[in-house]
């Protein structure tokens, strides 16, 4: 699988296209903004986004979904605690911005620990509640995209709805840090970093 990362949408989100190079089959990680350039950003690679995966449903990173589906007929899945964030418009955050959305169902719906087979593909699901209720990681080989779960020498915020300080330092000590030293880590904003770094620097954890 190899990763290509795009950054969209007024808080510089990072939008994710995880592509089989073997078949060209592409999955698209978050859609902050700008559906019609993850589009184009896909084809220039030689890529059909075949489905769309959410790391948590605050507005800058699904604003982009109705349409992203739209044009790529992509199957949107989420997180069994995802779903309600789509169609709430103060759990998403839209209310506080004043951010059109377009509320969208999900076509299918994962849990913790459930294993999405792309392409022969095997990404795990992580539930790391804390910046979220249905904030999950997603894990293939020594790849981490952590959402707003962690990021490079910081971590997610938890003061807006189903935020919890707890559950965000919970998570990511027996979630996140049990992963190897040498696991990357693509977060949801900022730049990447790996597990190994996190530990050592990350102000944090523990």
């Amino acid at each position: 699988m190899k990763l290509y990362s795009y950054v969209l949408g007024e808080l510089g989100t990072n939008c994710y296209i995880w592509a089989d190079e073997k078949t060209g089959s592409a999955m698209v990680i978050d859609a902050p903004d700008c559906a019609e350039e993850i589009v184009k950003a896909a084809e220039s690679n030689g890529l059909k986004i075949c489905e769309i995966v959410l790391t948590h449903g605050h507005f800058d990173h699904i604003l982009a979904l109705a349409e992203l589906k739209r044009l790529t007929g992509a199957p949107v899945s989420v997180f069994e605690k995802t779903e309600r964030f789509l169609s709430d418009r103060v759990l998403n955050l839209c209310h506080y911005v004043g951010a059109e959305y377009e509320p969208i169902k999900p076509d299918k719906i994962f849990k913790d620990g459930d294993i999405i087979d792309f392409c022969g593909n095997s990404i795990r699901v992580i539930h790391t509640p804390g910046h979220t209720e249905d904030s999950v990681c997603l894990l293939c080989g020594n790849t981490l995209i952590s959402g707003d779960t962690l990021f490079r020498r910081s971590v997610g915020r938890w003061d807006h709805p189903t935020g919890d300080m707890k559950q965000e330092m919970a998570s990511i000590k027996n979630r996140l840090m049990t992963l190897p030293d040498d696991t990357l880590v693509y977060p949801g904003h900022g730049a990447p970093t790996t597990i190994g770094e996190e530990r050592r620097e990350n102000p944090y954890v523990e």
